[in-house]
Order: structure tokens, then sequence, then C-alpha cells
């Protein structure tokens, strides 16, 4: 069996977690793909998987392994799928991973009016705020906010990430609110807790140059951006949310904007793929619909919507 062969059921093993699994895929038995990842664990001269009747998982050495190997995988199987899709550029599939809230109110329409250009695209959309490896997970694209770390990336900004601090129009209507610890300190808040973590973002910003820091006795904690928003919306507390978790809601008239923070120079809202020298044509597509996208609804690299508030 060629070297290509073997690498490319190593990292279908990865993907789906079995022999039997990888052995569908790839339309062969179990025992050839078994046979197959011995041998090139004998090539190597160590183990790649630890194996129990349960489940494959592996070894320090077989992430290293596949780490680097998966990127030439991926870049050797991306330089074929581009030779042979010079005449049909427009198809094939793409495996994109989104984050939960910027996925529903930002990119679910827009991949309606992609899918719509492009028919025969096919697309498998994951959305998820947790930390995905996208070499071992063979995505393609990913939309991410935040700050970005991954070297194997290539990352794109699409827009900054701005944060805006926020209360229901009703309780910014009753109450007399003052961007100063003192009066933050005595309000009800809804604050945000990362899945990943576990921790709960701090209010912790800059505004007009002034440090602010509020550690309320009343508060509400949540784990997910929309339930947030809405919860301000209904007068629980103030929140400080993300610019595009904050739109609808504000463009409705059932939150009002109390202030825009400083903004944070190393955070934004990405567009990322692996380093690849051969782009696949799809993702190519896809990239600058995404763009094109954002612009029309007045978003840059350098702006969001905020910039007209």
């Amino acid at each position: 069996m060629d070297k290509f062969r073997t690498i490319a059921l190593f990292m279908s093993t990865i993907a789906t977690g079995s022999f039997a699994a990888t052995a569908k895929k790839h339309a062969t038995d179990p025992s050839t793909v078994s046979k197959a990842i011995k041998r090139l664990e004998a090539q190597i001269g160590m183990q790649l998987f630890y194996r129990s009747t349960r489940k494959l998982s592996l070894t320090s050495a077989g992430q290293k392994y596949a780490d680097t190997v998966g990127t030439l995988y991926h870049q050797l199987e991306s330089l074929e799928d581009e030779l042979k899709s010079v005449n049909d550029s427009h198809s094939g599939s793409l495996k994109i991973n989104v984050p939960v809230s910027y996925g529903r109110m930002y990119v679910l329409q827009m991949l309606c009016q992609f899918k719509k250009s492009y028919p025969d695209i096919s697309l498998e959309v994951s959305f998820n705020d947790e930390y995905v490896d996208m070499i071992s997970d063979a995505v393609d694209v990913s939309i991410r906010s935040g700050t970005l770390t991954d070297s194997r990336l290539v990352a794109q900004k699409l827009t900054p990430m701005e944060f805006v601090l926020c209360a229901g129009s009703a309780l910014a209507a009753s109450t007399e609110i003052n961007i100063s610890n003192e009066c933050l300190t005595t309000l009800p808040w809804i604050l945000f807790r990362f899945k990943q973590s576990g921790k709960t973002m701090p209010i912790n910003f800059s505004y007009q140059g002034r440090h602010i820091m509020v550690e309320p006795e009343n508060f509400t904690i949540v784990d997910d951006g929309e339930a947030m928003a809405e919860m301000c919306a209904a007068g629980l507390g103030l929140t400080l949310m993300p610019h595009f978790t904050a739109k609808k809601l504000v463009t409705e008239g059932k939150v009002k904007v109390l202030a825009k923070i400083d903004d944070f120079p190393n955070s934004g809202v990405f567009i990322v793929y692996p380093k690849r020298e051969y782009l696949p044509k799809r993702t190519q597509i896809f990239i600058e619909f995404v763009k094109r996208y954002l612009e029309q609804i007045g978003e840059s690299p350098s702006n969001t919507w905020l910039k007209g508030l």
C-alpha cells in the first residue's frame, strides 16, 4: 500500500475514531486499515494510537505526527482537488465552523445566499463556540472572534470586535445611569460565562480613557450570548455585548447602547483557514463571498455597524 494511501487512512481514523468507520469511508475492511496503521507505526518506530475495546486515541507522538503530516496531506489533497476541478471549480464540499451567536446573527443568512449562488458546493456547517482544531478535524474554513494564536492557520480580519455597554430600553429610560464604578456597581448585571474555560467575563474595560472595573453584587450568569442579550432586553440587568450580539435588539429598539467601550486592539472577527499553498477554488469563492456580504451590510476590517451610532 502506498504511503499516501496509508496517511489518508491515518487521518481518516483520527476523524472517525475507529478502524471500522474508516474502512467504511474508504470502501475497505477494518483489518486492512488496522494493518496499514501498524505498518506505518513500524516504519516510523513509534506508537501512534492507544487502542482499547471502546475507542482509539492519539499518543503524544501520534498527535505530533498528525499535526505535521496532516498539513502536508491536506496540501496534497487540496492540490489534487484543484487539478481535478479545473473545469468544475464551483463544486465540491466545504466544512465550515462558526461561533454560535455570530453564526446565527450574521452567517446563517449569508450561507443561504451562498448556497443559492453556488448550488453545486456542498456545505457542512458546525455552530460551535468551543475550540476546534481545524487541521485534525479537516475544517476548511472557520469564522472566529476574539484573538488568534494558532500559527498553522491563515487569518483574514473581517471586522473589529467592538463591545457595547447595554441596558434594556425600559431600564435605561427609568434609571439614571452614569458610566462610573460607583453607579454601575449598584445596578443588576447579566454576566457571560465561557463554556470552554468556565470563567466569567469580567466587567473590566476602558471608556473615554477611564478605566472601569465593576464587581456587581446583583447578577445573573449565562453561557449563551443570545440568551444574555434577550435577558438584557427584558430589563434584568446591564451587560457587555459584542457588536454582533447587540445589533438586532438595538435596531429593534429593545436594547439601548449606554456606551461604546474603547477597542480591544488585538481582537476581531476573522475568517480562518489552514495554511495551504494551493487553496481550493471553492474556499476562495466562499472567503470572497463572506467579505462582500459584510461590505453590503456596512461592515469592514476597520468598521462595524456601530460606526454610525
